[in-house]
């Protein structure tokens, strides 16, 4: 694709490397065929090619983002199955993100969003803050009928049960059983320490089980991806900079993460920070971060699980990691039966805040996911991130588990809550 950005244009950083991922892009289309809201909703500017174009045109002539341009870069899941299908490699993820931020600075949003994505950002990223939301979600629901749309999806987001705080997410090390192979250090997540406790807790067994020491980090926080992918670049790299301290303080071998879509982001900490004094503290940390099914796959495991699995790939770990097959290999060794729905690309509607910010998508595509799911007649659904864990155990009645929790039940731990 040809661009025409000034000399003075590109001596921004950020819009050089826009300029870069356009001109790898050759118009093929072939993004087309994955991308969730271009399948749903038929519109090229709700694919990512439309997209792309909105956003080069956004950008080459530096003008604040149009309302126009905004519906379509929001109604964007940031799937990446784009990034999948592409076969000149072009980097959507840097280019839809720069967008976001150039959309923060440049747009005013009506009221309402405004102070939903302001509260959005205040809450997630802070277990205690988003516990006490849940609760007033709970008071809420009686006037469920009164509530506005976008409301309505926040209280119906809430969980009927709320575990109480796990005292393995405090700032602690837990020893390796047997001989130390590993000292890592485990990212214990925002949101999911205060949904799904027994995810942490399988992990730290499964772990220390199989010979890994694992640390969780004093000053270690939310990875800043909630308001990462809300264009608060400012907010995001402040939680991101205490995690780097932290971890580069702790002195590990890999950062653990069981959640995939921090996975993602941290990953990308060395180009978030390319222009900060932390840019190298950043480059290490992001070359030592590991999804959880990257480390296990290294060790190895067994045992005789017997369960008929069907297997959700959340976007953010075969498409934003290019982990694809990992999580089966060790499901499979660990004796499950493995079963994968006839779409295994489809994206379930979760993806951060997305099934909040665009409820009505987010709804068409979960039931898509569960039908899919459905028809494999598993015993249970596996998968490797807490938002698509939600989303799916929102619409069907199957039990909903991390894949941590099979193979730490599989080598010896207790058998995962969900399964009864």
């Amino acid at each position: 694709m040809q661009t025409n950005f000034s000399p003075e244009q590109l001596r921004d950083s950020g819009i050089k490397r826009a300029d870069e991922i356009l001109r790898s892009c050759v118009h093929c289309g072939f993004c087309t065929a994955t991308c969730p809201t271009y399948q749903l909703l038929g519109d090229e500017l709700d694919s990512p090619r439309g997209r792309i174009y909105l956003i080069k045109d956004m950008l080459e002539n530096d003008r604040p983002a149009d309302e126009k341009t905004v519906k379509h870069i929001d109604r964007c899941l940031s799937c990446l199955a784009c990034m999948s299908t592409c076969p000149s490699g072009v980097h959507y993820m840097h280019l839809v993100d720069l967008a976001r931020e150039h959309i923060e600075k440049t747009y005013k949003r009506p009221l309402f969003d405004r102070g939903m994505r302001f509260v959005l950002s205040q809450i997630l990223p802070y277990p205690a803050r988003f516990r006490a939301s849940i609760l007033g979600a709970w008071a809420a629901r009686p006037f469920r009928f009164a509530l506005p749309g976008k409301l309505k999806a926040m209280v119906d987001f809430a969980p009927s049960r709320l575990p109480t705080p796990s005292p393995v997410d405090r700032p602690q090390t837990f020893q390796a059983r047997g001989k130390k192979i590993r000292r890592v250090a485990l990212l214990s997540g925002c949101a999911q320490t205060a949904l799904n406790t027994d995810i942490n807790e399988a992990t730290i067994r499964l772990l220390t089980r199989h010979g890994v020491e694992v640390v969780i980090a004093k000053g270690m926080g939310c990875c800043g991806a909630v308001t990462h992918h809300m264009g608060k670049t400012s907010a995001s790299h402040k939680s991101a900079a205490k995690n780097i301290r932290a971890w580069k303080a702790a002195g590990v071998d890999a950062v653990v993460i069981n959640t995939s879509g921090c996975g993602t982001t941290v990953k990308d900490y060395g180009h978030m920070f390319r222009e900060s004094d932390l840019a190298e503290d950043a480059s290490e940390i992001a070359g030592k971060a590991m999804d959880i099914s990257e480390l296990m796959l290294e060790i190895g495991v067994s045992g005789k699980g017997g369960l008929k699995v069907a297997y959700h790939a959340a976007c953010s770990l075969q498409h934003g990691q290019q982990i694809k097959t990992a999580p089966k290999e060790l499901l499979r060794d660990a004796g499950f039966t493995v079963l994968e729905p006839a779409d295994p690309h489809l994206c379930c509607g979760s993806a951060g805040t997305y099934n909040l910010m665009q409820p009505e998508i987010a709804s068409q595509l979960g039931a898509n996911k569960v039908a899919n799911l459905e028809a494999l007649t598993p015993d249970v659904i596996s998968a490797g991130n807490i938002g698509c864990m939600m989303q799916i155990g929102d619409g069907t009645k199957l039990p909903v588990v991390h894949t941590v929790e099979l193979l730490d039940w599989a080598t010896g731990g207790p058998k995962p809550r969900a399964l009864g």
